[in-house]
């Protein structure tokens, strides 16, 4: 009896599955540079994007959040919503023509494409000269959740970058 005992618990402890569990970090803090396929401005919707290697963080921006007048408070966007936040993984290295080129390129490929499902973008707007707007972007409480249900428990990124616009 304690033989069949033993294997039984054998082939439970055996057999678990931790439902593998995947604890991903979002780190784009050492990436200063801010890109866009078109000159960012105040008038129109703006797709703004960081790139790590092979993974990006995009960003969707309402044509009513950088605007071209300086800011006493932060401008609050939530996500989802009117902005909405991406983290993409390729296939290998990507490049700005990954997201310029029309048609894009046909490598590298997207592995996993992650919508956030919560959280703020926050824009702060200064200007030095009253023609060249400067705008802070931040981001807040931002929430991933993969294929499978879960979240990246861990966003490395609070201040996106800052990027201008011109009046026009």
């Amino acid at each position: 009896m304690k033989k069949y005992l033993l294997i039984g618990c054998s082939i439970l402890f055996f057999g678990c599955n931790d439902g593998d569990l995947q604890i991903e970090t979002v780190d784009f803090d050492s990436i200063d540079t801010i890109q866009s396929c078109n000159d960012v401005s105040a008038t129109t919707e703006n797709v703004l994007f960081k790139i790590n290697g092979d993974e990006a963080l995009i960003l969707n921006l309402p044509s009513e959040l950088l605007k071209n007048e300086v800011s006493t408070t932060e401008i609050e966007s939530l996500v989802p919503g009117s902005s909405q936040i991406t983290y993409r993984i390729f296939s290998e290295t990507v490049s700005s023509s990954y997201f310029c080129d029309s048609p894009p390129p046909l490598t590298p490929t997207v592995l996993e494409e992650i919508e956030a499902e919560a959280g703020s973008i926050f824009v702060t707007t200064t200007t030095e000269d009253d023609i060249t707007y400067s705008h802070t972007i931040q981001l807040s409480g931002i929430t991933f959740l993969n294929e499978n249900g879960s979240r990246i428990t861990d966003l490395q990124i609070s201040e996106f970058g800052t990027v201008t616009t011109t009046a026009e």
